[in-house]
């Protein structure tokens, strides 16, 4: 079953669309805010079809989307309670943002923020929790230390520019054989992340 290979074809087209690098950009805004599908998605096969802009794509991409990670912050910081809550819960987010809550509580919890940056965890979640539990902080001792929005700023385009500038290096590099080799194998790489999915799933279900 080619549902993959069809997803990706269907994005490469979208990537080549008049409109492609707004819907980019857009797309990476509220990414950050509440939207679930990752900027990866289209920055990649964009990236592949205009290799001489991968560059210019991979900053519009980190800058539209740590832009979007600071009205995260500030909808966390002001106005988490009623409001946000209500999209968290819909989104079925509760207990990720919770866990991230923990995270941010602890010695290293700027950590997170990082780690949230730059890998496939959802960054809204990241950007929400921080100004949530920056502005518990400052109701707590007067201050947000290291949750501010400076530091959050900072690490979000460190974390951000890392992993999506990575992707388009590798994607200039690769050229035309990575167009090849992600093509071929987008299928076995996609059912080999739900299949993780499941198990992880079933695993806390049982467990």
């Amino acid at each position: 079953m080619k549902l993959f290979a069809r997803l990706y074809d269907l994005f490469e087209r979208l990537s080549q669309h008049e409109l492609a690098v707004h819907i980019l950009c857009v797309n990476s805004f509220i990414e950050s805010i509440f939207w679930p599908i990752p900027s990866d998605v289209m920055l990649i096969p964009m990236c592949v079809c205009q290799r001489q802009k991968a560059f210019r794509l991979a900053f519009l991409t980190v800058f539209f989307s740590v832009l979007g990670a600071v009205v995260g912050y500030y909808l966390g910081y002001f106005l988490y309670d009623p409001y946000v809550a209500r999209v968290i819960a819909f989104f079925h987010y509760q207990e990720s943002l919770q866990t991230v809550r923990d995270w941010l509580a602890i010695e290293y919890g700027m950590l997170m923020i990082f780690v949230g940056a730059f890998t496939p965890i959802p960054y809204k979640v990241i950007a929400v929790a921080t100004g949530l539990v920056a502005a518990e902080s400052i109701m707590e001792t007067g201050s947000a230390g290291m949750l501010g929005i400076v530091p959050f700023i900072l690490i979000s385009i460190v974390g951000r520019g890392l992993r999506f500038y990575l992707e388009a290096i590798i994607i200039y590099i690769g050229g035309e054989k990575m167009q090849k080799t992600i093509r071929t194998y987008i299928d076995g790489i996609g059912w080999t992340c739900v299949a993780l999915i499941v198990s992880f799933i079933v695993y806390k279900v049982l467990f």
